[in-house]
């Protein structure tokens, strides 16, 4: 099975794409901001969530005037936040799979012993 592969850029397209120096994308990669991986010969290459992350790192220093080390605590927010909702979605998921393996409330073994209390109303 062939793996899909990523499409990467070189310094020299990103920072012209991006209207910045080189030397900007080495600072960032040293403040540990971007993480590019490397060719075979030491190139850094970038990805298409480098380039995204560094879009938002423009956003923050440009748009925004936040400073490095703001952009640093803004960005690890962002991944715990991105981190607590898919551990939220996973947690929604495995409640889902277990309240449908549950009996249903017209049992009233069920009713007896269910999470939330359930009071059930008598036809007149």
């Amino acid at each position: 099975m062939r793996r899909k592969a990523k499409a990467a850029y070189m310094i020299s397209s990103v920072a012209e794409q991006y209207g910045i120096h080189p030397q900007t994308l080495r600072l960032y990669e040293r403040e540990g901001l971007l993480k590019p991986s490397r060719s075979e010969g030491n190139t850094r290459l970038y990805t298409d969530d480098d380039v995204e992350r560094l879009e938002v790192i423009l956003h923050l220093t440009r748009d925004l005037g936040v400073n490095l080390a703001g952009v640093e605590i803004i960005l690890n927010m962002r991944e715990k936040m991105s981190e607590m909702h898919q551990q939220i979605e996973d947690f929604v998921l495995t409640l889902n799979r277990e309240l449908s393996a549950r009996p249903r409330a017209t049992d009233p073994s069920a009713v007896k012993n269910s999470l939330i209390p359930v009071i059930q109303y008598r036809k007149a």
